[in-house]
């Protein structure tokens, strides 16, 4: 995951941000899979730090901060960062998800929702370790993904050149990656797309757990 992405991310951030902010209006299944977070990390027996990784504005990490989570962001691009914590106001910080700034255990629970998908084979692997090295004992993880065999490459997006390869992945492939790494999944959800709001593409929703 390397300095082209980031930056097209810094580059397309602004826009980037207009465009997804209130997207969870739509979206009333990643609502429920948020409003279960907290019961599902065990969060009122044992509170916690709930880490959105690969952030982007900071836009689902103040959803889950309004829900109540303590919630910080994370996201490879600096402008991206910069964002969540001056447009979103939740505490964020630049880093890479296969190098998290964060301390072993320190998370009861995380969201990874469409950042894996610009990794490599070799960086999903490394990836998924460094989610299971954050999360403490018993913590989840939430990891979506669009679903299928292809890679998109965008040379444009939000009216500026990127550089960004978008990987398809299949569930049963990340879920051999998240067993591999000590992250079994408990539960799988696939969905097509909103028509006329999101790009037609199918999507998957995996639910994973660090064992005590």
């Amino acid at each position: 995951m390397g300095s082209g992405v980031r930056r097209s991310y810094d580059v397309v951030a602004d826009r980037y941000a207009v465009a997804v902010d209130n997207e969870l209006a739509h979206r009333p299944l990643e609502r429920a899979l948020f409003a279960a977070l907290a019961e599902l990390a065990g969060l009122d027996d044992e509170p916690g730090v709930v880490a959105d990784l690969g952030a982007g504005p900071g836009h689902i990490a103040r959803h889950l901060r309004q829900l109540g989570l303590s919630t910080i962001a994370m996201d490879l691009a600096p402008g991206m960062a910069a964002l969540a914590r001056h447009r979103n106001e939740v505490p964020a910080a630049a880093g890479s998800l296969t190098a998290l700034p964060l301390a072993s255990a320190s998370i009861a629970a995380a969201v990874v929702l469409y950042a894996w998908i610009h990794l490599t084979d070799d960086e999903l692997t490394v990836a998924a370790d460094e989610l299971h090295r954050v999360l403490r004992p018993g913590g989840v993880a939430v990891i979506s993904f669009h679903v299928g065999d292809e890679v998109l490459h965008l040379d444009e997006w939000h009216d500026q050149t990127v550089d960004l390869d978008f990987r398809f992945l299949r569930p049963t492939a990340v879920t051999a990656v998240l067993d591999a790494a000590g992250l079994p999944v408990e539960a799988s959800l696939e969905r097509v797309a909103v028509a006329d709001l999101e790009a037609p593409t199918r999507r998957c929703y995996l639910v994973a757990r660090r064992p005590r």
